[in-house]
């Protein structure tokens, strides 16, 4: 028996997310006349009440697509130093938008209103590139799964309109903080230019991404995906476990927000735990005491079957998702008991 956390993206299709997929009537999406393509990108557009959508092989495309549409060569991209677009998506500003990137330092990951507004360069000194996008993340990977009160984001907004700033959000792990939340997925389709979801992590579909926004985004971003080498024939197949997700795996992610606590508790109190991050969704992040490093602890647990990733010289994540059994959690939570370090 061996119990992944390395990430929510392994996920395995379900038997019912087999079956839509493998019933679903295809087409050619190039040529724009594949049915269930079109049939969840009106879904996913109306979901958030925004106008159209797109679908996209992974979040860094949807993500990168947007930062493309929304800035031009020389503007400046204004995010978290923990931000998935700036540290985890290969250079993408810089090598797809040619834009430059001001990164905002916050522990959390999470940023405040009056940090966006110290920001923003000058629009009258040449010498600055022009700030033209923010982007926010939510939930914060990097930040263990944290999510952002709405009202912050509100106020990031109203400094976003007041400055001509367009706001974009990673929106990967979005559901995770909607099923934890007040808010809906239209409350986010009222205050962002571009939001990205990520139907391939804790909604448990094999692949695929979907950008929303305005018609015209929309449009600049397709005819870029198709120069990226992004545009699909029969996606459908693929298309079709977003649908099927969206419409029955939304709810269950409380589930793992549950477990990622149960890993919590079975740290707490070991001599090898210098620090948990405060869980609120599906990540679980620790730091580790005595100067272990986290490649060596890795590697320890590995050998026991338990698999996670390092993310830090010290630190270690664990994610939580639906292929896991009880019986794994519990094969987990006894191996963190009477480990040794």
């Amino acid at each position: 028996m061996i119990a992944d956390f390395r990430s929510d993206t392994i996920t395995q299709p379900t038997e019912g997310m087999k079956e839509a997929m493998f019933s679903a009537p295809l087409g050619d999406d190039v040529f724009g006349d594949d049915p269930t393509v079109n049939a969840l990108e009106a879904k996913v557009a109306k979901l958030f009440g925004m106008e159209a959508a797109l679908f996209c092989a992974s979040g860094t495309m949807a993500n990168q697509l947007a930062i493309k549409a929304q800035t031009s060569p020389g503007t400046q991209v204004i995010c978290a130093d923990k931000a998935h677009v700036y540290l985890y998506e290969g250079g993408g500003i810089a090598a797809n938008a040619l834009a430059t990137t001001k990164t905002i330092q916050s522990d959390s990951g999470l940023l405040k209103a009056e940090q966006i507004i110290d920001a923003i360069n000058p629009t009258d000194d040449f010498h600055f590139p022009p700030s033209v996008l923010v982007c926010l993340e939510n939930t914060m990977n990097k930040g263990g799964g944290v999510y952002y009160d709405f009202q912050q984001i509100k106020k990031i907004k109203a400094v976003c309109e007041e400055n001509n700033l367009k706001l974009h959000l990673d929106g990967a792990r979005l559901f995770n903080a909607l099923v934890e939340t007040s808010e809906t997925p239209q409350d986010y389709g009222q205050v962002f230019d571009s939001i990205s979801i990520c139907l391939s992590k804790g909604l448990g579909c094999p692949i695929g991404s979907v950008l929303i926004g305005s018609s015209e985004l929309i449009a600049k971003a397709k005819r870029q995906r198709k120069a990226w080498g992004g545009g699909w024939r029969q996606a459908g197949l693929l298309a079709a476990a977003g649908i099927y997700a969206l419409d029955h795996q939304v709810e269950r992610l409380k589930e793992d927000h549950t477990v990622a606590k149960e890993i919590g508790e079975a740290l707490k109190g070991k001599s090898w735990v210098k620090k948990v991050y405060p869980i609120k969704t599906n990540i679980v992040i620790f730091e580790l005491a005595n100067s272990i490093l986290a490649k060596d602890f890795v590697t320890v647990l590995e050998k026991q079957n338990v698999k996670c990733v390092t993310f830090g010289k010290h630190l270690v994540r664990f994610v939580t998702h639906l292929d896991l059994s009880q019986k794994q959690i519990t094969y987990t939570k006894q191996v963190l008991g009477q480990l040794n370090f």
